[in-house]
């Protein structure tokens, strides 16, 4: 008779302990000290769009907006590939290791079937991640135009609270559509490379005109004469076009990010320009006049949202976007219809 086999032992369970709910003051006092978690729940309350975290978020951002609006916003852009990810890492260590605490808001595009995003930027920072002194937060773009996340306006709000003095934007790169973060920073770079055919059709023209500065990377080993002659191309476009920044005549550079050379010479420039924007009381203009256009944005988002809450629940809304779709009646025809 076979002997009896004892059971194994249940394995135990751990679980971890529950995430304490967020708390408004907790957060604020957190935020204000400068403490990375508490800053990386902020933005976490201010994304969700649950309705409790939108109203401890509203909460959390009027208590912050009095310590924000100190610190220099630079937007960067740029054609897929052009190591974008890879000069923030290299800027961010030089700024970093200068005592200045830097956060960067990587934005990483969305998918257009499930809706996800890798959001992979921290792993592409490796090093700057690990520095105490900077702040790295991935988020997804989501369907938000413009290649940047929708509220990382309010994100920028939570970060200058937090002691941040230089927040950089990385975004998407997307072409044409990247417009929206020209609105929310002081300072717009468009990194390029050289070497991947016609320069100037790398970008369109139209991110072009709303360049501060172009800067032509991996500038580094045998690229190294080709990025001079791509900086020559684009410094040569530069002229010719109205810059965007009243005063500002835009510049073109080169850099390795991987190297490192360059780099600073980039930070210095930027300083040039916030330094020559606020000499001419023109810096806090353009940060009033960005705030009021955000206001403007966001009032158009929530009353479109509003009207199609609305007609979702209206019989003739359907029907008439079943005559266009089949093409019974014009759209023009249909919209005048819906809006008398």
């Amino acid at each position: 008779m076979a002997g009896k086999v004892e059971a194994s032992p249940a394995f135990k369970v751990v679980r971890k302990p529950r995430r304490r709910p967020l708390n408004v003051d907790e957060l604020y006092e957190g935020i204000i000290r400068g403490d990375r978690t508490a800053l990386a729940r902020g933005i976490t309350c201010v994304e969700s769009e649950a309705p409790r975290h939108q109203v401890i978020a509203r909460e959390l951002l009027r208590r912050c907006l009095p310590h924000s609006g100190n610190s220099i916003r630079i937007g960067i852009t740029g054609i897929p590939g052009a190591g974008k990810s890879q000069f923030l890492e290299c800027i961010g260590k030089l700024l970093c290791d200068a005592d200045e605490r830097v956060a960067v808001l990587a934005v990483d595009p969305s998918s257009s079937v499930t809706g996800g995003s890798i959001l992979g930027d921290k792993t592409r920072m490796e090093n700057l991640c690990r520095d105490v002194r900077a702040f790295i937060r991935p988020s997804p773009a989501g369907a938000t135009l413009g290649g940047v996340a929708a509220k990382t306006r309010e994100s920028m709000i939570l970060c200058e609270a937090a002691g941040y003095k230089v927040i950089f934007v990385e975004t998407v790169g997307v072409g044409q559509s990247e417009v929206a973060v020209r609105s929310m920073v002081d300072f717009f770079l468009l990194l390029q490379l050289a070497g991947a055919g016609d320069e100037l059709q790398g970008i369109k023209k139209g991110v072009i005109e709303m360049a501060d500065a172009i800067v032509v990377n991996k500038s580094d080993g045998d690229n190294v004469r080709r990025t001079k002659v791509a900086r020559g191309e684009y410094a040569r476009v530069l002229q010719h076009l109205h810059p965007f920044t009243e005063g500002w005549q835009p510049k073109a550079l080169c850099c390795s990010g991987l190297m490192g050379t360059g780099v600073w010479e980039i930070w210095e420039m930027v300083q040039e320009f916030c330094e020559k924007l606020k000499a001419e009381n023109r810096f806090d203009e353009i940060r009033s006049k960005q705030n009021a256009k955000w206001f403007r944005s966001l009032l158009e988002q929530r009353v479109l949202d509003a009207f199609y809450a609305k007609q979702s629940l209206d019989g003739e809304f359907a029907q008439l976007e079943i005559d266009v779709s089949e093409g019974r009646i014009p759209v023009i025809e249909a919209v005048e219809t819906l809006m008398t």
